[in-house]
């Protein structure tokens, strides 16, 4: 499955897609991610979110980094943007980049 397919399939899913938002920034364990999935209203097992993990990490979207026993995850922000160029590439190729409104920015 090529990049772009999968970074739709993943972003389908409402879980995943709250996984993505929640590791953006910040990385997380298993555990922790269960429980900031729960802060959000979304009541999930760790298995399954080991299961939503497996298909973020084969789709290139997260990152893991090993400390001992545990595992960390966070975003790969670096592929989320090259999946979102592709996007803008082949269902806005007429727009420039610079004509995308930047949040917060005055028109």
């Amino acid at each position: 499955m090529d990049n772009l397919l999968a970074f739709a399939r993943v972003l389908s899913d409402e879980t995943r897609y709250q996984m993505m938002l929640i590791l953006c920034c910040t990385e997380f364990s298993v555990s922790d991610l269960v429980k900031a999935l729960e802060g959000r209203g979304i009541s999930v097992t760790q298995p399954t979110v080991s299961h939503h993990l497996a298909e973020l990490r084969d789709a290139n979207l997260v990152i893991v980094r090993k400390a001992g026993r545990q595992t960390f995850y966070s975003l790969n922000q670096e592929q989320v943007t090259v999946c979102c160029g592709q996007l803008m590439t082949k269902f806005a190729p007429l727009i420039s980049i610079d004509q995308i409104p930047v949040r917060g920015s005055e028109n």
